[in-house]
């Protein structure tokens, strides 16, 4: 969405804004030509999270806004008044409100403990009411005032407490200010809406507490900050009260191209909480085929099989690492009851419940199951759209990812190495090359394989005599691909679709797609060959 410059020279106080979404709205506003107040506490830098206020607010004066970086706790008074203070002296008013800043914290009512509890309470709820406090009297006075709360609508449906009661309650409260507000302060023409994203938004805090490996199934942020300019610069007098989904949002505003948000365009996208749809639903209303998302699995083996793989691999490092129990109650095909003991030497598990108390439960499909410990499917991801259901300590639930990423990758070494690897693979190659492959395919490609067998590779099939090997090509590429090793060898021996692996995110691009798909030609022919 483009910049109109409705911003140019007001005021706008974001709280939490010194990373992910919350800075992603104030460079939004800063390219509008606004004045943009940071209101956060992260003055140093997160060994695992990029950037600080201060550097943040170097970024917003690049983007053409004026910033004014605020090092405030809104969990305490003093500090949120002085940050606002602060803001009228130096910009001589407030004129919309973002009450961005917020805490998580995806437990059940037994794993939560109360200092986390109060944590998320006095940040989400207190945070929001008292920064709300402080700005109102200024908001009064302000151009277009508007407060925009980044919270869900009201959903008051069981699923959405159970297993993280203290975590809805607290983004609930969120939203009820914007209900009682918006009504408090309609005579005094201030909008007061809440705004959620249709999707999973990836940013690196998101990856850092979930995990996420596989991006394709989220949005980025720039979709957040697009509909937060779209909101707050709608009439204040006549748009309040209202609990907003950012695609709604934009396709008021005529956006029509949502590819242009997509962390992978085209892949399958994962609903956020709260909204009354699943990832089927969405996606068939977006038009985006769930086959998308990686076809049939290629997970040999059911349960058993997994967990021979899993005790197989089975190190004190690991039982140190994640030290935890866990129960997977299975449905579907191979109904049951497995247990997984990642705390207790010598460690392993089996079919059963555990012999110790588990830390964490998991119910879900056993289909599922094979492909999550296969690689094919995110925890988080399974997680988020309903497919897994976790009781117990979510963290430890996260650690158990990086037992699932050993075994994905121990396959992958196993599949590159029973079919010869990348070599092989290009033997293979440049035995096919003709002249009639070079006229009709006309590209030079580049190939960062990661994973087993990590190394470049180019394959020139443009300039005669055309094949490839090991290193960089010597004209300049037309395509990089960037992808793991073994799902190279996959690709190439017709295994993998490089469609539905680009589309999966386990194929990245970087140069003329449609030189990229020409190749599947040339993938066709060796798999007739039966390379």
């Amino acid at each position: 969405m483009l910049n109109a410059g409705k911003l140019v020279g007001r005021t706008i106080f974001i709280s939490g804004a010194g990373r992910g979404i919350g800075k992603a709205i104030a460079l939004k506003c800063a390219r509008d030509g606004a004045n943009v107040v940071i209101a956060d506490k992260t003055a140093e830098p997160h060994p695992k999270l990029p950037g600080t206020i201060y550097t943040a607010a170097e970024e917003i004066e690049a983007a053409g806004g004026k910033c004014l970086p605020c090092l405030v706790d809104i969990r305490y008074e003093d500090q949120v008044q002085s940050a606002v203070e602060q803001a009228v002296q130096k910009f001589g008013g407030i004129d919309v409100l973002v009450n961005n800043a917020g805490a998580i914290s995806l437990t059940g009512t037994l794993e939560t403990p109360m200092k986390r509890y109060d944590l998320m309470h006095d940040i989400n709820v207190r945070g929001t009411y008292l920064v709300s406090q402080k700005c109102l009297p200024y908001l009064k006075t302000g151009t277009n005032p508007h407060i925009l709360n980044i919270s869900p609508p009201l959903n008051m449906q069981a699923k959405w407490f159970k297993g993280h009661v203290a975590y809805t309650m607290a983004k609930y409260c969120m939203s009820m200010c914007v209900l009682g507000m918006a009504e408090e302060f309609k005579p005094d023409r201030i909008a007061v809406n809440a705004l959620w994203p249709l999707t999973a938004i990836y940013t690196a805090a998101v990856d850092m507490l979930f995990g996420f490996e596989n991006i394709a199934p989220c949005r980025k942020d720039t979709i957040m900050a697009d509909a937060v300019y779209a909101v707050v610069t709608r009439d204040s007098g006549s748009y309040t009260g209202n609990f907003a989904i950012d695609e709604d949002v934009l396709r008021e505003e005529g956006v029509q191209d949502f590819d242009q948000y997509a962390c992978v365009p085209g892949h399958p996208l994962m609903p956020d909480f709260f909204l009354n749809i699943t990832a089927e639903e969405m996606n068939t209303r977006l038009g985006l085929s769930q086959a998308a998302a990686g076809g049939a699995s290629q997970a040999a083996g059911g349960p058993a099989q997994t967990f021979e793989a899993i005790n197989a691999m089975m190190t004190e490092d690991i039982l140190n690492t994640i030290k935890g129990v866990f129960q997977f109650n299975l449905t579907g095909a191979e109904e049951g009851t497995w247990h997984l003991d990642l705390k207790n030497a010598p460690g392993g598990g089996g079919q059963g419940e555990p012999a110790n108390k588990a830390d964490v439960l998991m119910t879900m499909d056993s289909g599922d199951f094979v492909k999550m410990f296969a690689g094919e499917l995110q925890p988080t991801t399974a997680f988020m759209s309903g497919k897994l259901k976790i009781k117990g300590d979510m963290a430890m639930a996260i650690k158990l990812e990086k037992l699932m990423a050993q075994m994905a990758k121990a396959a992958s070494q196993e599949t590159s190495q029973a079919a010869g690897g990348p070599a092989k693979t290009f033997e293979a190659i440049n035995a096919m090359v003709t002249e009639d492959i070079l006229k009709t395919v006309n590209a030079v490609f580049q190939f960062n394989l990661t994973g087993a067998e990590e190394g470049t590779w180019h394959l020139d099939l443009k300039n005669a005599p055309g094949g490839g090997a090991q290193g960089e090509p010597t004209n300049k590429p037309d395509v990089l691909m960037t992808m793991d090793s073994g799902d190279f060898q996959k690709m190439f021996a017709g295994e993998m679709q490089p469609t539905t692996a680009f589309m999966s995110g386990k194929l990245r691009i970087k140069g003329d797609l449609a030189m990229a798909i020409k190749l599947e030609k040339l993938m066709g022919q060796m798999t007739k060959s039966k390379l």
